[in-house]
């Protein structure tokens, strides 16, 4: 007790922690905004099914056209962030997840609404990096962890608020006006939080690495100083200072190592994380989860009142990962957690091929989620953030994050296509694709638990030498 009273207190003294945490959160809007934007198609995918009169294909184009933006917008955040600064990236994130919701709520042709809807995903694409990079670079190293976590509290948070309002939408209304109107009214209620953000952001300091960069270190040197105090700020300007001089001066060598076989495998297990994440089946849940649900539960209504406890599902893993990815490791979360995920789907599977009318399917959806969210729903994230070093960090996570999102798309796209197979239906009902999913997840823990050494507690710049270690 004495220790743990110490160490709070020495962290209070040399860190303002509320500080941190308060500009952690405005960026963390992103964060809900990627959440939000993503998820809410989900609750309107039905009645815009109806309204545009769409094959099972376009049902998935309706869904996974968001992904092409993100991955457009993914590649380009490195950009963006390293040529406006981080603040006003998330600025433009901010304005293109406005201009999206007005315009995809208002569309009057299944064309326009898919170019929105892809303007939102530029949008998604420069916040899924943005954000965090920007809680990474204004949080001490002792609190980096909590600030990444929160990121994907504020993803999931993003979907839990979006199940509620999409919810409430179709709460007692008749199927006509969800097919004419409802939809509409779920897509544009993310003009709200959009206001908050595009407000919100200006209330917190530019990234003091992004000032050192262009050559503002007064102004570094300010904002790392109402983060500690001066005598450790001043310390730590001189700290990025070298790194900035030293990464300079080996930029000229970039092409040469980004051609040697340890880089090339750094950046390979990065992007086999995040696309293997897509692969565990959690965008079925969080995207077609009323189309699944409504097959057991009966009506829509009831189906949209289910997701939400999903997302609440999500959230409730969030906070058992927090708790325990610094205190147990990576590894074991991960490994504990993917058989949680397999035996969830496992119970999904059987609900539909059984065609089970109660809520079985649903209790193997919260039980895939609980362990999603405790294992690769953050740890994906921290593991990409942790594993390239310095000279290839920026250029890694861009890559790793686009493959997420091409992922994700192949998912969001097919998936429709596989459930709505006559042949597959009339013999699995539905199950198909999750057993799929299973077999997705069996190979995605095999490839962690082989390559990826755990990382807790080791300093990032020794990350390199374990990645590379673990090419056995």
């Amino acid at each position: 007790m004495f220790r743990f009273k110490s160490l709070v207190l020495v962290q209070s003294e040399r860190h303002d922690v509320g500080y941190v945490l308060r500009i952690c959160a405005v960026a963390a809007l992103g964060g809900i905004l990627f959440g939000y934007d993503t998820s809410v198609i989900s609750g309107a995918i039905a009645s815009l099914t109806d309204y545009f009169h769409l094959s099972p294909a376009q049902t998935g184009w309706a869904v996974s056209n968001v992904v092409i933006g993100c991955i457009i917008g993914a590649f380009s955040s490195g950009w963006l962030a390293h040529h406006l600064g981080r603040r006003w990236a998330l600025f433009v994130c901010a304005i293109l997840f406005t201009i999206s919701a007005i315009g995809a709520a208002l569309a009057t042709s299944f064309v326009w609404f898919v170019i929105y809807r892809i303007i939102g995903g530029l949008g998604v694409g420069v916040a899924s990096a943005v954000s965090p990079m920007y809680m990474s670079e204004v949080s001490p190293k002792d609190m980096r962890g909590r600030a990444l976590n929160m990121e994907q509290f504020a993803v999931v948070g993003g979907q839990v608020v979006v199940f509620i309002v999409n919810y409430l939408i179709a709460k007692g209304a008749a199927a006509e006006w969800l097919r004419d109107y409802g939809w509409r009214w779920m897509i544009a209620s993310e003009i709200v939080p959009c206001a908050v953000f595009c407000v919100a952001v200006f209330t917190i300091p530019e990234s003091p690495r992004w000032h050192i960069l262009a050559g503002r270190d007064q102004e570094a040197l300010k904002t790392l100083t109402r983060i500690s105090n001066e005598k450790h700020a001043h310390a730590l300007l001189r700290e990025i200072r070298q790194s900035i001089q030293g990464d300079t001066e080996q930029a000229s060598q970039q092409q040469k190592k980004l051609a040697g076989h340890g880089a090339r495998w750094i950046i390979f297990v990065g992007a086999m994380i995040a696309m293997l994440q897509q692969l565990t089946g959690v965008n079925v849940m969080m995207y077609y989860a009323p189309m699944v649900l409504r097959s057991t539960s009966g009506t829509m209504e009831a189906a949209l009142f289910q997701t939400i406890w999903i997302g609440f599902a999500s959230l409730a893993g969030c906070a058992i990962g927090a708790w325990f990815i610094d205190l147990k490791g990576r590894r074991p979360l991960m490994a504990i957690g993917s058989a949680g995920m397999i035996i969830g789907l496992l119970v999904v599977s059987g609900a539909l091929y059984t065609q089970s009318s109660g809520l079985l399917a649903l209790f193997g959806m919260l039980l895939f989620m609980v362990m999603y969210g405790m294992s690769w729903g953050p740890i994906a994230w921290v593991l990409i953030a942790e594993i390239f070093p310095n000279r290839l960090r920026s250029m890694g996570m861009s890559i790793s994050v686009a493959c997420m999102w091409i992922m994700n798309f192949f998912v969001s796209q097919f998936f429709p296509m596989i459930q709505s197979n006559i042949w597959l239906n009339a013999h699995f009902h539905g199950a198909f694709s999750m057993w799929i999913f299973v077999a997705c997840s069996m190979v995605a823990t095999w490839f962690v638990l082989r390559f990826v050494p755990e990382a807790k507690g080791v300093s990032l710049e020794k990350v390199e030498a374990l990645i590379l270690g673990g090419q056995r």
